[in-house]
């Protein structure tokens, strides 16, 4: 993945900086002096971006035209970012990328409106990240991940693959922590089961 991640930042800058002999552009994208704060506080986020984004289509090179975008519209934005932890202020703008990425090519996994009852799993005591310590689960946690329904996996990856607390998973998903921990357990609860399911089969 670091590979990619590489291979996409300098397709990024090579497509989107002009070069010495071009003109510059009278409405630049981004303020040639906003450049050095832009790729100081935003560029380190690129790794948890191309995460999610990737969970959220399923392969490496629509992850990364959803990160491509989202850096664009962040360049767009970033005049207006005041400062803290730019991480959920990217995440989030990669979420939305994301969303509409998805309404384009794959609407029929678009988000849906949660439902406790149809969601509601019993056994959610999983963690998820102890899983990831141990290699020969990996391949079987990736197919589960990919089973949950989106609005499961991004809060689930979010929490668990990048660390983020309740309060900037809510800034990202602009949803309340009674929702955010709702969906966590039920996401925990239904990787739980699928893994479970998959380890009776493969005994």
């Amino acid at each position: 993945m670091r590979k990619s991640i590489a291979i996409l930042a300098v397709k990024m800058w090579s497509k989107r900086s002009p070069s010495a002999e071009a003109p510059r552009s009278k409405d630049p994208l981004l303020n040639p002096s906003q450049r050095p704060r832009f790729e100081q506080v935003i560029l380190p986020h690129l790794s948890a971006a191309y995460n999610l984004a990737r969970w959220l289509t399923g392969n490496d090179h629509d992850a990364e035209d959803v990160v491509q975008d989202a850096y664009l519209r962040a360049v767009k934005f970033f005049a207006g970012f005041r400062g803290g932890d730019a991480r959920p202020w990217l995440l989030a703008i990669v979420r939305h990328a994301g969303c509409d990425w998805l309404q384009r090519n794959r609407s029929h996994q678009r988000l849906t409106v949660f439902d406790e009852e149809l969601h509601s799993d019993q056994g959610d005591s999983l963690d998820p990240a102890q899983l990831l310590l141990r290699q020969q689960d990996c391949e079987m946690l990736r197919q589960a991940l990919g089973e949950l329904p989106v609005e499961f996996r991004e809060v689930l990856v979010m929490r668990e693959l990048e660390g983020l607390s309740y309060k900037e998973i809510g800034a990202v998903t602009n949803l309340p922590p009674g929702t955010i921990m709702s969906r966590l357990t039920r996401a925990r609860g239904r990787l739980r089961h699928y893994l479970v399911q998959q380890l009776r089969e493969g005994a």
